[in-house]
């Protein structure tokens, strides 16, 4: 199956089709986006997204000479809802390292996560020539500022989703939308929420996305199938967080730098909110293909 995406580095659009494939990796059936040929570049999705999101970097990456790979992450569809039912931050990495072999990246393969998908490229990192995490600040920044008042009530969702009335919650007309309005002030995100509705709008799905914040603060244990990560960063990494994020404030990331190993960068992204990179697709592929470098 075919998809027509905007291609363009720098801002110069044309059209570009994403093929969308499936790859067996660590007992899940992953969907995937894929453009372009050469070394792996695996680009990971957070909550509530898509591989879709991708659709202004990949093409920027395959024009770089990458293979840009960006799969919908367990239980988002059509990937599969994963029998484990495992949604651990451990099961996250799993998935990561397994579709790194899968895929055949090697030593030139290098990875980018928003949101959910940069917890696992912290922890990764360092199985990959370069990194880059958006707007999710690393270990050490996130648990210093989170209980910062202001901070509590943007992350009023993140309580919300431990209870038994998650689902339902999520589930009422507008809940999601608002999230994004939210997150990103300004930023017209129709076709993005259609994608979302396609992926999640199933309740087992719905259910699996919810799935990772209750394995974040242990309303669901851990599954036992994983040993458990260390939350450090296991090389040197581009981070990216929007100035006007509603998410997660731009203050979490001041101290980013300083949690970061030597040869890293953070950079913060004016006039961009949580979606920076579809907000700002231009700056922040710009900076993205620098620190990445040409494909190798």
């Amino acid at each position: 199956m075919t998809l027509p995406t905007f291609q363009g580095d720098g801002g110069v659009l044309g059209f570009a089709v994403m093929e969308i494939r499936t790859i067996h990796a660590n007992g899940v059936e992953f969907a995937y986006l894929t453009l372009g040929e050469g070394p792996l570049a695996l680009c990971l999705h957070g909550f509530p997204d898509t591989a879709h999101t991708w659709r202004h970097l990949m093409p920027a990456l395959a024009e770089r000479g990458y293979r840009a790979v960006a799969p919908f992450m367990r239980g988002y569809a059509p990937t599969e809802v994963p029998a484990d039912g495992a949604y651990e931050d451990a099961a996250l990495v799993a998935d990561v390292r397994a579709l790194h072999e899968e895929l055949g990246g090697g030593d030139d393969a290098v990875v980018i996560g928003h949101d959910w998908g940069a917890l696992p490229v912290y922890v990764t990192a360092g199985r990959f020539r370069r990194a880059v995490t958006m707007a999710l600040p690393p270990p050490g920044s996130l648990a210093r500022g989170f209980f910062d008042y202001e901070q509590l009530k943007r992350s009023f969702y993140i309580f919300l989703f431990q209870t038994p009335l998650a689902e339902t919650a999520a589930a009422t007309p507008g809940f999601i939308d608002s999230l994004w309005r939210d997150w990103s002030p300004g930023y017209d995100a129709g076709e993005d929420l259609e994608f979302v509705r396609r992926s999640i709008g199933n309740p087992a799905n719905l259910a699996a996305a919810i799935g990772y914040y209750r394995a974040l603060l242990g309303a669901t244990p851990p599954s036992g199938r994983y040993p458990a990560v260390e939350r450090a960063v296991t090389g040197p990494v581009l981070y990216l967080h929007g100035a006007q994020d509603g998410a997660l404030g731009a203050g979490l990331a001041k101290d980013a730098w300083g949690q970061l190993p030597e040869g890293s960068r953070a950079e913060l992204v004016a006039g961009a909110g949580h979606f920076l990179h579809l907000e700002r697709p231009a700056e922040v592929n710009r900076l993205i293909l620098d620190w990445l470098g040409p494909a190798t």
